[in-house]
């Protein structure tokens, strides 16, 4: 009788002990799915909303490798050890036939209930999953820290042996990337817009682009000659769409200044109004006084730092010079706020033909000094700019030449065609996919 109650009582106690560990690998099972599905960026608003669950949960996460390390040590024990005594359990009972048995419903119970279950519910909500388990998951870490520890120096040393080495900066390295492959999923399947994708992608690229990429080339500046009599300046100034304008002396790259349009006009305006005033009078005005100094930066400036120094300045216009001091172009913070918004215009802008127009067949004309960014953004198209700026500079760099009016060439899984060219410069092209 009592022999009885005894092996009773042991039978309840490794079923009640076996079941305990069932539950507690479900809990690592899930803790592990939640912690590291839930994203950072949603914690962290979470945790400046007040949420401490949200807050621990970043701090948990902010050494993926410890984490993992202490999770997994803890469900590998759980799992291991509960099949012992399964194993044990059923051979009392069925003999030799119990291993089996006990392996059979030992692999199904984990499977369910510790494996998939947990993880399903983890991925449905892993930021609220994350926050709830994050304390205890920290209190385990502490506890086990000298074993992960441990382990952790063994599989780094073992990688090693592989040529392998553990970055612990690559998760700041690619908080870039996963913000610009959400936004490409978001805009795939319909909850971005494009227009929205592409000002947050211009924003992010800032930091990766420099000046030289999207500058006004010299050839395009317009420039006014400082030795010009005062008058003609004058007619200049007012006949452009450009509020500033450089001034040169001698030769277009000798540049002494640059000129803004209310800055002459004041001048203007106090010599007319002078006790000698006339309009006769603007003949003996001092451009040059009147003229500011030039402000210079190098082509491979980066976009976002002109951008601040632009800001810093409170100036917003540029000239543009390569390593030997020479004039490549200018750049103005219109420019630079272009790349995140797209192209601004207002009522005293020139009506140009626009650099891109689609044809009834699916083609497109294109300005040769239309830029493959600005091509890219307009088409969804992958044309490369690694090594050129614009259309026409692509294209010279594939044919390794300048091509003539008429040439087709298949590059990049695009049929291009040269259907201008003006001296050395190809003007305009015309694009399909193949």
């Amino acid at each position: 009788m009592s022999s009885t109650i005894v092996l009773d009582t042991g039978v309840w106690l490794t079923a009640g002990a076996i079941l305990g560990l069932l539950v507690l690998s479900a809990f690592f099972s899930g803790s592990e799915t939640a912690l590291t599905a839930a994203s950072r960026g949603k914690l962290r608003a979470q945790a400046d909303k007040g949420s401490r669950g949200a807050a621990t949960a970043l701090r948990v996460t902010e050494d993926g490798e410890r984490l993992i390390g202490a999770i997994l040590l803890g469900n590998n024990v759980a799992n291991i050890l509960s099949a012992a005594l399964a194993t044990a359990l059923f051979s009392r009972f069925f003999g030799a036939n119990g291993v089996a048995l006990a392996t059979l419903v030992m692999t199904v119970l984990v499977l369910v209930f510790a494996e998939v279950l947990p993880k399903t519910y983890a991925i449905t909500a892993p930021e609220t999953a994350a926050a709830r388990v994050a304390l205890p998951i920290r209190v385990l870490i502490l506890v086990l820290a000298p074993v992960v520890t441990l382990v952790r120096g063994v599989v780094r040393g073992i990688l090693l042996l592989f040529g392998v080495r553990t970055d612990p900066d690559s998760r700041i390295l690619s908080f870039r990337e996963e913000i610009v492959g959400a936004l490409a999923l978001g805009h795939s399947e319909g909850a971005v817009q494009k227009e929205a994708r592409d000002r947050l992608l211009g924003a992010l690229d800032l930091n990766d682009r420099t000046v030289d990429e999207i500058m006004r080339h010299r050839s395009k500046i317009e420039m006014i000659d400082a030795e010009a009599s005062p008058d003609r300046i004058l007619s200049t100034v007012l006949a452009s769409p450009h509020s500033r304008l450089p001034l040169y002396k001698n030769e277009r790259d000798n540049i002494v200044g640059v000129i803004h349009a209310k800055d002459l006009l004041r001048a203007v305006e106090k010599t007319v109004r002078g006790v000698d005033g006339s309009l006769a009078s603007i003949r003996d005005l001092d451009i040059l006084s009147v003229a500011k100094p030039a402000y210079f930066v190098p082509d491979t400036t980066p976009l976002d730092e002109q951008m601040r120094e632009f800001l810093k300045r409170r100036t917003h216009f540029a000239l543009v010079v390569d390593e030997y001091g020479d004039l490549r172009g200018l750049i103005t913070l219109e420019d630079i706020i272009e790349e995140i918004v797209g192209e601004i215009t207002d009522e005293f802008d020139l009506d140009a033909e626009h650099p891109l127009k689609m044809s009834e067949t699916g083609e497109c004309i294109v300005d040769g000094a239309m830029t493959i960014r600005d091509l890219n953004r307009a088409t969804d198209w992958n044309l490369p700019d690694d090594e050129a700026n614009t259309i026409a500079g692509m294209v010279i760099h594939e044919a390794q030449m300048i091509p003539n009016e008429g040439q087709v060439f298949s590059f990049h899984g695009f049929r291009i065609e040269i259907l201008t060219r003006k001296e050395n410069r190809i003007t305009r092209l015309k694009i399909r996919p193949l």
